[in-house]
């Protein structure tokens, strides 16, 4: 298994639990690992979008790691992913104070997840120059 997918799989396969916890119950899930109460309509309506959103960027990283034609944007969709919520978790810590230990291993993970996409997609661009380079020689 090429790196490149492995990345992708990894990653999808450890959202699936997050992206589950915020939409299957989130009233009766979310309680118990945050401090955090779920009440009313809207504020369910919002972790399911939630859960919705992470099922559907975990579907765009399969695609990516079985497609090749959907390896590349996978990949910059991780990124942004990961990085995105990693600089909203870093805002957060500065400007509302540090989080629980749970929400803190995610800002890790989700830092850690993003510099390997950047080393991944600099391998993919490379990998696809040389292909360019050989295509255009033939």
């Amino acid at each position: 298994m090429s790196t490149c997918r492995f990345y992708l799989l990894f990653s999808a396969a450890g959202l699936i639990a997050v992206a589950l916890s915020y939409g299957v119950a989130p009233a009766a899930f979310l309680p118990k690992v945050l401090d955090l109460t779920i009440e009313g309509t809207d504020l369910t309506h919002i972790f399911r979008a939630i859960m919705g959103l992470y099922l559907g960027m975990i579907s765009l990283w399969v695609l990516g790691a079985f497609y090749s034609n959907f390896t590349r944007a996978a990949v910059i969709g991780e990124i942004v992913f990961m990085t995105g919520l990693a600089l909203g978790r870093v805002l957060s810590i500065i400007v509302d104070g540090v989080p629980s230990v749970l929400l803190i291993g995610y800002t890790v993970v989700e830092i850690a997840m993003g510099l390997w996409g950047f080393l991944i997609l600099k391998r993919l661009s490379t990998t696809q120059l040389d292909d360019d380079q050989t295509n255009a020689t033939r």
